[in-house]
């Protein structure tokens, strides 16, 4: 098969030939017909993920149809349409017994512990537990940004932030998980502001149900500017993005009893960023993070899709090809287009 490789970290990729996989006994081979370029897979690419032997194919949130099934799979057959959890479960351990593969002590990650789908096809463990059908109306490139930005964004919201109506949420980061959580927090009813330092990406957070948006380069004091807008600071707080400046901000933005969400990933020199702890302290702050969500949540927010509440199409971005996926990944901390893009042709 065709895929993207590279042999050594923030070393340029390669589109090569290799070997086609095959399915675990309790996995399956999926045929990708889409998968987004995220900055999780810069992440990886750059070295900041341990998980990753080398050499090593990208990709982790993908849409496809079931190629092969291993012999031990049971809810699964050829031909059917699927995307995953960029998180999978093992289903032995005490948190995947308690539902909650996302934590799961044994999780293993397309694109990180194994390889991925910047490629024609990809290998899938443990398909029973992990594996979710896909309407038949939506297509691929809307479906493969579901497995880490949209499903991300929806778990960060509904149910870590418990974000509900008439509550002030902010969103700092309008890229794909930012722009997400935006749509969500406004279709259960909450008041969204969006901070970025991209105007484009704040007129459409403005278009996805922003009630405010402030550009982070031209405002002395963010949190400030949002304790004046909410009278009293945010309900809910998400950090889309990921650095110590915007996490530190989401923080000090909140109102008592405010809850702040880490959803961007802080790896590298940005591991451990300073906290106002005091604050968290003093007014009772809840600190909470937001690391994918498991397959058995999907349908409630599928059917929030399906009645139309939530529209995840509209942040699709690019639609590029395989060949020019390198240059999409090796520049994603450097330019992020509007929406997300998504791979869909060989």
């Amino acid at each position: 098969m065709k895929a993207v490789l590279f042999e050594k970290f923030e070393e340029a990729p390669k589109v090569v030939t290799v070997d086609d996989p095959t399915p675990e006994v309790h996995g399956v081979v999926l045929k990708v017909e889409a998968t987004g370029v995220c900055r999780s897979d810069w992440h990886g690419w750059m070295g900041h993920d341990t998980d990753i032997d080398l050499p090593h194919i990208p990709g982790h949130e993908l849409a496809g149809i079931v190629e092969a099934v291993g012999k031990d799979v049971t809810n699964w057959k050829v031909g059917d349409r699927v995307t995953v959890p960029f998180v999978g479960g093992c289903g032995s351990c005490p948190e995947c017994h308690a539902g909650h593969q996302q934590v799961c002590h044994n999780q293993f990650q397309p694109g990180f512990t194994h390889w991925g789908s910047f490629a024609e096809y990809v290998g899938i463990h443990q398909a029973d537990l992990n594996l979710v059908s896909l309407p038949e109306s939506m297509d691929f490139a809307t479906a493969a940004s579901l497995g880490c930005r949209f499903a991300t964004s929806f778990r960060a919201v509904v149910d870590q932030g418990k974000a509900s109506a008439g509550q002030w949420v902010v969103v700092r980061g309008c890229g794909g998980v930012g722009l997400s959580a935006v749509m969500i927090a406004n279709a259960v009813g909450a008041n969204v502001i969006a901070i970025d330092i991209n105007d484009e990406k704040l007129a459409l957070a403005k278009a996805l149900g922003a009630v405010a948006t402030i550009n982070g380069a031209s405002v002395a004091d963010v949190p400030e500017a949002v304790i004046e807008l909410t009278k009293g600071g945010a309900h809910v707080s998400l950090d889309a993005l990921g650095h110590p400046v915007t996490c530190f901000n989401s923080i000090a933005n909140l109102r008592p009893r405010g809850k702040h969400v880490q959803v961007g990933l802080m790896l590298a020199d940005h591991a451990t960023p300073q906290v106002p702890m005091s604050k968290v302290i003093g007014q009772e702050l809840e600190i909470l993070g937001s690391h994918g969500m498991q397959a058995h949540r999907y349908g409630a927010m599928l059917d929030m899709v399906e009645s139309g509440k939530l529209d995840p199409a509209r942040l699709v971005g690019d639609q590029i090809s395989l060949a020019e996926a390198p240059e999409a990944l090796m520049n994603m901390d450097k330019f992020q287009s509007v929406g997300a893009t998504v791979i869909t042709k060989l």
